[in-house]
């Protein structure tokens, strides 16, 4: 396969891109382009509607958070966005259609409520969910936050309770149902088979990794080895959907992209 070279940055502000990404239909979002020159995008419609990140640090994890989530809230979808650190989706603030939630406390209580949520969007027909918004899932350090929610659950459990922690449980929900119901998980980390009960190739339609260990690759994306080779190139990495796996630049778009953007949509200095 004969490589394209790519810019070093893949900016929301290029030429043509912010239009690219406008023009795609609702439920597709652009990751980025490949190195054999193909757009490189998520289908929620897709078998496996949901997407895993896992880079190491500084790998653009949070950077592919934010330009998907971002891009089907333009497209009319609603999210909840789980920002552990508090700082990492400061865009997410403010916005009518986000729910943002940081401290372990109100994470608990939305998956909570994505779970009442879900119960009740799977019980509406065909036509009344067809009018529902997409409800996006983005969930920032996952593998400290699930973590965090399991032993926030002990602190408070009562004898009669289940054992696991209802957010834990209500976010497997969404990832074993979500299709049924339009909801949508977009997860930052490597999460464990023990909290949410089944391999990440099983649950996610599309994986993104960048600069993981040959450990990790084998880990999340069993059936695609060996582990390439990575670029040093900020936002550079790999895209595997339908074991096929495509180096990909990714989409960089900024807490300012975001706002204006999703703020005033039809003002062109945006």
């Amino acid at each position: 396969m004969t490589k394209t070279a790519l810019p070093t940055m893949l900016s929301f502000s290029a030429p043509d891109l912010r239009e690219q990404i406008e023009a795609l239909p609702e439920g597709t979002a652009l990751i980025g382009i490949s190195t054999a020159g193909r757009a490189i995008a998520v289908d929620l419609d897709a078998e496996c509607p949901h997407v895993l990140v896992c880079t190491s640090s500084g790998g653009g994890s949070t950077t592919v958070l934010r330009s998907l989530t971002a891009q089907f809230l333009h497209q009319g979808a609603h999210a909840l966005v789980l920002d552990p650190k508090r700082i990492s989706h400061l865009w997410a603030r403010g916005l009518p259609t986000v729910t943002h939630r940081g401290n372990v406390a109100g994470i608990h209580d939305a998956l909570v409520g994505l779970g009442e949520e879900l119960t009740r969007r799977l019980d509406l027909t065909d036509t009344e969910l067809d009018a529902t918004p997409r409800l996006m899932v983005s969930m920032d350090s996952a593998n400290s936050t699930l973590r965090q929610l399991t032993r926030y659950w002990e602190t408070f459990r009562g004898e009669d309770d289940l054992h696991m922690s209802p957010a834990v449980t209500a976010l497997e929900a969404a990832l074993w149902s979500g299709r049924a119901a339009r909801v949508h998980v977009i997860l930052d980390g490597t999460p464990a088979t023990n909290i949410l009960g089944a391999a990440p190739h099983e649950l996610f339609g599309t994986i993104v990794l960048a600069r993981v260990s040959a450990n990790t690759w084998q880990r999340l994306a069993p059936l695609t080895t060996p582990a390439p080779r990575w670029s040093r190139h900020q936002g550079r990495g790999h895209v595997i959907q339908h074991g096929e796996v495509h180096e990909t630049q990714a989409i960089r778009m900024t807490d300012a992209d975001v706002v204006n953007w999703l703020s005033d949509p039809d003002d062109p200095a945006n």
